[in-house]
Formats: structure tokens, sequence, C-alpha cells
């Protein structure tokens, strides 16, 4: 039997482009909703090309119910993901509305599954050293940046869709890595070390790998569990710690200097200033400062425990090879 045909959002995102390429390759149909044609170098061709691309948009309810059209699960990954004031309208509209559109198209077109692509940072940030698992509850403080508040509100959507009959799943990914597009998004950690960034902060936090996001998502689709979520996270690694081994990596200097609170509140003012000139954001803003201070860890034995077969790549593995190739 053929197996179903799949509506990806987001497809043309760096996660979203490493789950096109899961579902391909594991035999699988895929429809996926774009708005407009996008360079995706890091996955091959005859990848692509295997791929029903549908023209439309997560706040057009009259594409996605086209794009709906036949379809047995969604999986839901567009987001905006940014830490600057000029882009935070929008992001709201993309992450809240356009979840609240996918998730209302899909019942109406009677979907039978829909996993949602969340993020840790729905979960919430303590403003003192924690470890965040499934159970957390969120907690609104100044911590909380506008994307974690977006991704929060995106899942009560994805909630009040299950309560409504979507038989589904949400999956929490810490901070993505791998190769991809490094001139945004997570990726700009690799081109920032390449670089010879000299600083560092004293902050924690968790990394997994895009390939693996893309397996356990995969695994989340043909699993019969319904209305639970899912931390998925490799390994907890110092800020400074990361910086380095990609630094090594790339046989370049690693960082050497702390930035203490006063100074990343300097350093972001000026990379305000210099994105107000160039009109390109750069990677530190204020919002970006704050994580970077942040001593959160993450638990991810329930993913685990669920899905006895997945395991994580090391993430030094994962650094080495994305470093190499960034390098090629």
């Amino acid at each position: 039997m053929s197996k179903p045909l799949i509506l990806l959002t987001g497809a043309t995102g760096f996660l979203g482009s490493y789950i096109l390429q899961e579902l391909i390759e594991q035999g699988y149909a895929v429809r996926a909703l774009r708005r407009t044609p996008k360079a995706l170098s890091w996955i091959p061709e005859s990848i692509l090309q295997q791929v029903d691309w549908k023209e439309g948009d997560v706040l057009d309810v009259v594409s996605l119910e086209e794009a709906l059209s036949g379809v047995d699960a969604v999986i839901h990954s567009a987001a905006v993901v940014s830490f600057h004031p000029a882009e935070r309208k929008r992001m709201y509209q993309v992450n809240v509305e356009g979840t609240a559109n996918v998730v209302n198209m899909a019942l109406e077109a009677g979907v039978r599954r829909f996993i949602q692509i969340s993020s840790v940072a729905a979960l919430g940030r303590t403003q003192h050293e924690s470890t965040v698992s499934e159970e957390s509850k969120w907690e609104d403080n100044p911590i909380q940046t506008h994307y974690a508040r977006s991704k929060f509100k995106a899942e009560l959507h994805a909630w009040r869709g299950m309560a409504e009959g979507l038989e589904g799943l949400i999956l929490n990914p810490s901070t993505i890595l791998g190769y991809g597009d490094w001139n945004s998004g997570s990726c700009g950690l690799f081109r920032q070390t390449y670089r010879g960034f000299p600083w560092y902060t004293d902050g924690v936090n968790g990394f997994v790998d895009v390939r693996d996001v893309a397996r356990a998502t995969r695994l989340a689709l043909e699993s019969k569990l319904t209305e639970q979520r899912y931390v998925l996270c490799a390994e907890n690694w110092p800020f400074r710690d990361l910086q380095q081994a990609m630094a090594d990596a790339f046989e370049v200097a690693g960082p050497t200097r702390q930035a203490t609170p006063l100074l990343l509140g300097l350093a972001w003012r000026m990379a305000m200033i210099k994105g107000w000139v160039t009109g390109k954001p750069e990677l530190l803003s204020k919002e970006s400062a704050r994580v970077g201070i942040s001593r959160t860890r993450f638990d991810n034995q329930k993913f685990l425990t669920a899905f006895p077969s997945f395991q994580y790549r090391p993430l030094r593995e994962t650094l080495a090879e994305a470093c190499l190739r960034y390098k090629q």
C-alpha cells in the first residue's frame, strides 16, 4: 500500500527542508507549501524534484484549503524565528495566526494526523538556573522572548485542535544545529565562530542535530501516540564549550573574553545600530543576549522512553560534520 500524503509547511526553512528530505527518503508522498521558490543548496536536487510544491501562505486560508485537498497528515513547521523588534509583528502573525489557520483548515479537511513543530522556548525559561521538561509550566517573566511567547500561543491552537478531533503530537526542539544557510538562524553561530568571534557568555543551553529532529518528526508522524509533547535535545552545553568546539573544527581561534551583562548590554545596542545602518538584523539583540546568559538545561528522557529505537547523534559529531561542510 502507498504511504499517506503529507502536507509540510515551512518546507523551505532550515528544519523544514531536512524534514522534507527525511520523508522523501522514507518513501512518503510530500506536498510542500511555500510562499516563493527558494534555493536549498544543502538538500540534494533529486529530493527536491520529488516534492509536490504548492505556492501559498499559512496566512492565506484559500491556499491552505487547496493545499490540504486529499492530505492524510500535516506537519506544521512554518514559523518566524527572530529576536528583533522590527520583525515582531510578522512573527506573531505567522506563528500564532498562521498556526490557528493551519489547525482550523486541517480540522475542516478531515486530516487524520497533525504534528506541530514547536520549540523549547514555548516551555519558557526561568530567571534562575533550571532544568526544563515537558511538565514545566509557562512562567511569565522578563527573560521570556517574544519568540517564546509566540510559540507558546501557537501551541494553544495546536492543543485546541487536538481537543476538537485532531490526532497528533507537539515536538519541542532545543537549539537546532547543522549544515544550512549560515546567514540565518542558528546556522549563524557557525559563521560567527568561523570569523573569530572572541566573546563568550557563561550561559548553558540545549542543542540538537537538525537530522535528528527530522527523524524524530517522522517517527512522531508514524506513531499512534496523541495529545503529548516531547522535548528534543541531544545535549546541554555551556555556550563557551559550543563555540570552542566549533572553533577547533574550523581550526580558528576560540572565544577568550567573557561578555559580562554590562558588556552584553553595550554589544547588543551597537549591533542594533549596525542593523539600522545595513538594513540587516544582527545575530545579537537584547533578547538573544538574555538567552546567552540563561543557564537552562532540557530533559530529553520522555522521547527516548516513548521511542526506544531512537538515539541522538553526539553533539561533537554534529559540529565536526557541519563545520567540515561549511569549510568546503
